[in-house]
């Protein structure tokens, strides 16, 4: 096997209860995640891993991290956050076993596991902080570089010609007016 995540287990193949730990430093062959941030290829991964001899395969489980960059979905700047990611999986002897990994030439490969495990791990919209205001909806500048500002009021043109009868008409003016027939009343 030429993947760097395959492992060697002959010597814990139907061996129940013999045990082997490994730490690796994966160089990532291909990019794991393909939304607005991923572990990018070329990173690094990092991975302790304890095997398992059990009667029906080998068990796979462990630890992951590595870091993640991409882009702030709100601003749109350059982010970057650490992927820490536990996974484990039996790894069948036998095909015909209802599982969905199996033992291959005296290895298993643990890319698919640690791929599935970091993928899911993966913010879905990630934010450079919590409270990150975005970008401006007009100028699209963002708005933590501009500080507050209040965003001009905008009309909508539905309503636009009703402006033009702002004060027409208005006649709550509260001074007394003389009646027409001069009598000295108010109207």
């Amino acid at each position: 096997m030429n993947s760097p995540y395959a492992l060697r287990v002959r010597d814990l193949a139907h061996r129940p209860g013999e045990m082997r730990e490994h730490s690796l430093d994966i160089e990532v062959p291909d990019a794991m995640g393909a939304g607005v941030i991923a572990v990018r290829e070329g990173s690094t991964l990092h991975l302790d891993v304890k095997l398992e001899g059990l009667h029906e395969g080998v068990l796979v489980s462990g630890h992951a991290s590595a870091e993640a960059t991409g882009e702030c979905s709100r601003c749109l700047i350059d982010i970057s956050e650490p992927v820490e990611v536990d996974f484990a999986e039996l790894f069948a002897y036998d095909a015909s076993e209802d599982f969905d990994f199996f033992v291959h030439d005296d290895h298993v490969d643990c890319e698919p596991v640690v791929r599935d495990a970091v993928v899911l791990s993966l913010p879905f919209q990630p934010v450079c902080r919590p409270d990150c205001p975005g970008l401006d909806p007009v100028t699209g500048e963002r708005l933590a570089d501009i500080g507050e500002r209040h965003a001009p009021e905008v009309l909508d043109p539905r309503w636009a010609a009703l402006s033009g009868f702002q004060g027409a008409g208005d006649d709550t003016d509260d001074t007394p007016t003389q009646s027409p027939e001069g009598d000295g009343r108010t109207a």
